[in-house]
């Protein structure tokens, strides 16, 4: 299949598909066999401006992949498929795509690709249950506020006791004094 010259109308849509793979930082494949135009429509705009839905011819789609470098998909190039190339967060993408799937049944998630390597439907499924990744940094930045918190309080308690330790001499110092006198 690789040696087989293209027509330029093709080639360029094979280059087009490949920069989008090479540029994604994932890329969902799906089934959409029996969505309406407006349902592919709502499901565009619920992936949002940083995510492109885009249906390919297998061939396409499959040479694209091959020249982005991306291996493992070529047993999800069947049927009707849509890609979905992801260029923000990609749990929000996964979780749109997932909940999608689950209003509308006949779309269903094949795989993908998630940091260069191929990703099954599961891996997809399990990416859309992770937290998004505001609420991971806000997570992170509270732990790191409670254990910073928590130093500024080990660093602070010898200068206290040392305090104590110095106002208790003092005091006895001025009792000594004042019995002596």
């Amino acid at each position: 299949m690789a040696d087989k010259p293209i027509r330029a109308d093709k080639a360029s849509a094979v280059a087009e598909l490949t920069e989008n793979f090479r540029s994604a930082g994932a890329t969902v494949l799906t089934e959409y066999r029996g969505l309406t135009v407006s349902q592919l429509t709502q499901l565009r705009r619920s992936l949002g401006q940083e995510s492109t839905y885009t249906v390919a011819k297998n061939t396409l789609a499959k040479r694209a992949a091959t020249d982005a470098g991306i291996a493992g998909l070529d047993e999800l190039f069947t049927g009707p498929t849509a890609l979905t190339f992801v260029s923000g967060d990609v749990v929000e993408a996964a979780k749109g795509l997932r909940d999608f799937a689950k209003a509308n049944p006949k779309l269903v998630i094949k795989g993908g690709v998630f940091e260069g390597r191929a990703i099954s439907a599961a891996e997809v499924t399990k990416l859309a249950d992770l937290e998004s990744r505001e609420v991971l940094l806000a997570k992170l930045a509270g732990a790191m506020k409670g254990n910073l918190s928590k130093a500024a309080a080990l660093f602070q308690a010898p200068l206290a006791k040392t305090a104590r330790t110095v106002a208790a001499l003092q005091d006895k110092r001025e009792k000594e004094g004042a019995e002596a006198a």
